[in-house]
C-alpha cells in the first residue's frame, strides 16, 4: 500500500522575524517528508505562530484556535500545534492548556530546532507535548522553505536588550544575539546561486548587531560585505532603533550600490516627555536631526516609521508633538498603532491609562495626515521611469502584477505572470497614497 505524504498548513501572524520562523519550520517539515497546502482543511498538521506585539494578533490567533476545533471532529488525525511569541508567556500557555484541549503541541521561539523530536514525541504518545525554553544559547542553521524564490529574509540577529516599556519583545525573544557574519554571508551567497534577487536583513534592532561578538563586526561592515555579493541586486534591512543609527551606517548605504534607499526607523513617538516615559533615549529634536542628515547624506531616500498613539500619559500637547514631528521628518508612511497594554511590560502598569475614544480620535488625526503625506511623496514619482522587481500576482486586480520600486514603493503593472521574479524598467503613469500605476517600457 501507498503510504500518504502527510502534508501542513502554517499560519503566521505579526512580524517579518515571523515570517521568517514560519519559513524555518516550513523547511523543518520539507526535510521530513511534509508538503505544505493552502488551507487549514486538507493539512495533517496545522501550525499557528503567534505573535504577542499587539493584543489584535494576540486575539486572531486565540480565534483560530476555536476554528479548528471543528476541524479536529472531522479528522481526529490532525494534529494541531501553537508556537511563536505568544508562547512565551507562561500565563497564555496555562490558558490554552485549560481552555484548548484541541492543541497537540506547544513550542516557543527558542525551540524550532527541536521540532521533529517534538513531532515524534506527540506521535507516540498521541499526547500533547509543550516544550518552552526561556532563552537559547546559539543559532542554528535550520532549513529555510522561502516564500519567493527572487527574495528572501535573513536573520542576522535575535533578541533585544532595550527594554521600552511598552515592548514585550526582550521577554519573548531573550537577549539580543548576534548571528555569526561567515554563516550570513554563506547564506545570502546560497540564496543568490539559487536565483535570490534582494534580501531583508532581520533582526529587532539591526543597529546593534554586533554588539555581543566582541570582534570587530558591526552592522555597517556587514552591509558593507553583503554589498559585495555577486549576482545581489537588491539589499534591505529592518528595523532600526534611531539610538543607534550611527554615522558608520549612513556611510554604508550611501557608499553600497546594492542598499535600497528606503529605511524603516522607528520613531514611536515625537514627544520627548513620552520617549522618555517609553524608554526610547533619544528627544524629539535628536530624532528629526538624524532624519534630517539621512536625508542630506542619501538624497531621494524613502523613509518610514511606526508611531504609537495614545501611550499612558499622553496629553494633547504631547499628541501635537507628534503631530510636528510628522510634519517635519515628512515621511514616506508610517504603520501608527494605537497604544494597547501588554501583560507584564512597565507601560501596562502606568497611571494615565488613556481612554479608548479618546485613542481613537487622535489616530485618525495621525492616519489623515500621513495620507496626505504619502500622496504627495508619491505624486513626486509621476512620468518618471523606475526599477520595479514583480512580486506577485496584485490581490485587488488579477490583471495587474505587483512589485517594488527601490525605495519600497509599491507598483501596480498591467502584463503577463511571466514578470514575476525579474527587475523591469516602468514608467509610473498614476498616483495615489498608498500604492502608484504603471506600464512596462
Amino acid at each position: 500500500m501507498k503510504e500518504t505524504i502527510p502534508k501542513y498548513f502554517i499560519q503566521t501572524f505579526g512580524c517579518q522575524m515571523n515570517e521568517n520562523d514560519s519559513e524555518r519550520i516550513a523547511g523543518i517539515l520539507n526535510e521530513l517528508g511534509y508538503t505544505s497546502v493552502e488551507a487549514p482543511e486538507e493539512a495533517d498538521l496545522i501550525i499557528i505562530n503567534t505573535c504577542s506585539v499587539r493584543d489584535t494578533a494576540d486575539n486572531r490567533a486565540l480565534g483560530n484556535l476555536g476554528s479548528i476545533k471543528t476541524l479536529k471532529k472531522k479528522n481526529p488525525n490532525l494534529v494541531l500545534a501553537v508556537c511563536g511569541c505568544m508562547m512565551q508567556q507562561e500565563p497564555v500557555v496555562e490558558m490554552i492548556k485549560q481552555k484548548h484541549p484541541q492543541v497537540d503541541l506547544i513550542f516557543g521561539t527558542h525551540n524550532i530546532n527541536e521540532l521533529p523530536q517534538l513531532l515524534e514525541k506527540q506521535k507516540e504518545t498521541k499526547k500533547r507535548v509543550v516544550k518552552i525554553l526561556k532563552e537559547q544559547d546559539k543559532f542554528f542553521d535550520l532549513p529555510v522553505a522561502h516564500k519567493y524564490p527572487f527574495k528572501s529574509y535573513v536573520t542576522i540577529m535575535q533578541g533585544c536588550n532595550n527594554f521600552c516599556s511598552y515592548c514585550i519583545v526582550p521577554y519573548t525573544r531573550g537577549r539580543e544575539k548576534s548571528r555569526d557574519s561567515e554563516s550570513i554571508l554563506k547564506e545570502i551567497r546560497e540564496l543568490v546561486k539559487n536565483g535570490t534577487l534582494e534580501v531583508t536583513l532581520l533582526g529587532q534592532n539591526v543597529n546593534s548587531y554586533g554588539n555581543d561578538l566582541k570582534n570587530g563586526d558591526n552592522f555597517a561592515k556587514l552591509l558593507r560585505q553583503v554589498n559585495e555579493i555577486e549576482g545581489l541586486k537588491r539589499i534591505r534591512f529592518m528595523s532600526s532603533n534611531p539610538k543607534d543609527f550611527t554615522d558608520e551606517v549612513i556611510s554604508a548605504m550611501k557608499e553600497s550600490d546594492k542598499v535600497m534607499p528606503s529605511l524603516h526607523l522607528a520613531l514611536q513617538s515625537g514627544s520627548s516627555r513620552i520617549l522618555k516615559k517609553m524608554n526610547r533615549h533619544y528627544t524629539k529634536e535628536e530624532a528629526i536631526d538624524l532624519v534630517k542628515k539621512i536625508k542630506e547624506e542619501i538624497p531621494g531616500i524613502a523613509i518610514t516609521t511606526d508611531i504609537i498613539v495614545g501611550f499612558p500619559g499622553e496629553t494633547e500637547e504631547d499628541f501635537q508633538d507628534t503631530l510636528d514631528l510628522l510634519r517635519q521628518c515628512d515621511f514616506d508612511n508610517a504603520f501608527s498603532f494605537i497604544y494597547s497594554k501588554r501583560p507584564g511590560t512597565v507601560a501596562a502598569t502606568m497611571p494615565e491609562q488613556i481612554p479608548k475614544e479618546v485613542k481613537s480620535e487622535r489616530i485618525g488625526r495621525v492616519l489623515d495626515l500621513l495620507e496626505e503625506q504619502a500622496r504627495g511623496k508619491n505624486e513626486k514619482f509621476l512620468g518618471e521611469t523606475t526599477d520595479v522587481l514583480f512580486e506577485e500576482v496584485s490581490q485587488k486586480d488579477k490583471s495587474k502584477i505587483s512589485g517594488r520600486t527601490p525605495e519600497g514603493k509599491l507598483v501596480h503593472v498591467k502584463t503577463e505572470p511571466s514578470v514575476i521574479g525579474k527587475i523591469l524598467p516602468v514608467k509610473i503613469i498614476e498616483t495615489g497614497s498608498y500604492s502608484m500605476i504603471g506600464e512596462l517600457i
